[in-house]
């Protein structure tokens, strides 16, 4: 008699596993094993049954007996490639049959465990082949991300020669391993240029790792970039791979490499160096063939002469500088962008002449990312129409004004205000930069609306 599955529906947090195998001695004695691993187990002795639940739900794992009846493990790994494309199966054998084994390797099975097999040795294995799919899931998201920023039209869009030297001189670089440096203010495009020159290499089908060096607390960052063992600080209850080890063959981009702390610059320096490293709590060095690009919003070489940056790691990331200009640089550019980002949410979208003429007079301090979001805006409230002027934000008001347009005393002012609160970096500095004194600007704003 057929058993019914050991686990029906998906349990939050739990990786599932679909075993399948006719002798039900096995089922029960696997599932045990691997639920008590921490696994979701769904078990069948009869392989179409398991054809059935691939076709109602997902599994991460499987475990394929290779002799069974009315259909083998190889033919149930061809259909569970044509249902389930992203499962990861492992083939059991008896001795005999290792032959059969390696040819399902060769058609997409991931690899053959051999029976019989300790309880502790199924448990170690099950984990390391999620690991493995866990990685492949991740390396595909990198990939699709990939594909949706390269796709865009547009993804530079530009009439700015400063701009268009840079891209070039990304694009010469590509092919090459060397290290890249990507300086510019936030929301220029550091990370859609390190995406363009990682497509344009021929690393391109292999993973794309971001990390945040902002992002984590030191010893965090550590284990994050090269990875920890079981017990290595409190909190790490199993062995994980480190960015670096998942970046194998492919680029890792370290944004905002300003922020590192000087222990991480020692570690990195010397993965630059050797391409060695070591996982947190580990004495066994590693070894990974990964290309660096890195990114700042800061002056590093101000950072070396402060002693906040090392300087040979300075060295060793400057093999080639790439420095973004900010928007406010190249106004050419905002009304070709503003138009891009209208087109892309809503098709044959127009902007009219007062609004095109106060985004390209704003300054811009939060960049392309920064017109991006008043885009977004104005397509909501514009509700299917043109983007006219009032769709902007009320500060944007201000940057309309044409020769014939004649401004009062008061939005004059009113309007010096404005920009000096946009480029102080707080009230006290903007207080200072207008020549009075903070309790006046306090009037001002309450009198202006600001």
């Amino acid at each position: 008699m057929t058993p019914e599955p050991t686990n029906i529906g998906p349990v939050s947090g739990k990786a599932s596993v679909l075993l399948v195998d006719d002798e039900q001695n096995i089922v029960r004695t696997v599932s045990i094993c691997l639920e008590a691993a921490g696994f979701e187990v769904t078990a069948f002795t009869d392989p179409l049954r398991a054809l059935d639940a691939m076709r109602d739900r997902a599994f991460d794992l499987a475990f394929f007996d290779l002799k069974m009846q009315p259909i083998d493990g190889l033919q149930l790994l061809r259909e569970a490639q044509q249902l389930l494309p992203d499962l990861t199966v492992t083939l059991m054998t008896a001795h005999g049959s290792v032959d059969s084994a390696v040819e399902a390797i060769k058609i997409g099975a991931y690899d053959y465990l051999q029976k019989p097999f300790e309880f502790t040795e199924l448990q170690v294995y099950a984990a390391k082949v999620l690991e493995h799919h866990r990685l492949k899931r991740e390396v595909l998201s990198l990939k699709e991300e990939l594909a949706r920023r390269s796709g865009e039209a547009g993804a530079f869009v530009t009439r700015s020669d400063r701009m268009k030297k840079v891209i070039d001189l990304a694009i010469q670089v590509s092919p090459s391993f060397i290290t890249v440096l990507i300086e510019g203010e936030s929301g220029t495009g550091k990370e859609l240029l390190a995406n363009l020159i990682h497509a344009r290499s021929p690393r391109a089908d292999n993973p794309f790792v971001i990390v945040n060096c902002t992002a984590l607390a030191e010893n965090l960052l550590e284990s994050e970039l090269f990875g920890h063992v079981k017990g290595a600080y409190t909190g790490a209850l199993r062995d994980r791979m480190g960015r670096f080890e998942t970046a194998d063959g492919g680029t890792i981009f370290l944004d905002e490499i300003g922020d590192l702390a000087p222990a991480i610059q020692s570690k990195l320096l010397r993965f630059l160096q050797s391409r060695e490293f070591e996982r947190v709590g580990e004495t066994a060095t590693r070894k990974v063939d990964v290309r660096v690009i890195t990114a700042t919003n800061r002056n590093l070489e101000e950072e070396v002469g402060a002693g906040r940056f090392r300087e040979d790691l300075y060295y060793r990331l400057n093999a080639v500088k790439l420095k973004l200009p900010p928007l406010r640089d190249r106004p050419e550019d905002v009304p070709l962008l503003a138009q891009h980002f209208l087109t892309r949410s809503r098709k044959n979208a127009e902007i009219d002449q007062e609004a095109l003429k106060a985004l390209t007079a704003y300054p811009w301090k939060g960049n392309v990312r920064e017109l991006e979001n008043v885009m977004e805006r104005a397509v909501i409230l514009s509700r299917g129409g043109a983007v006219h002027l009032h769709h902007l934000p009320e500060e944007f008001q201000n940057f309309a004004a044409t020769p014939n347009h004649i401004l009062s005393l008061n939005e004059m002012e009113r309007q010096h205000i404005i920009r000096i609160l946009r480029i102080a970096k707080d009230l006290d500095e903007a207080a200072s930069l207008l020549g009075i004194d903070p309790a006046t600007l306090w009037r001002k704003r309450k009198k202006y609306g600001l």
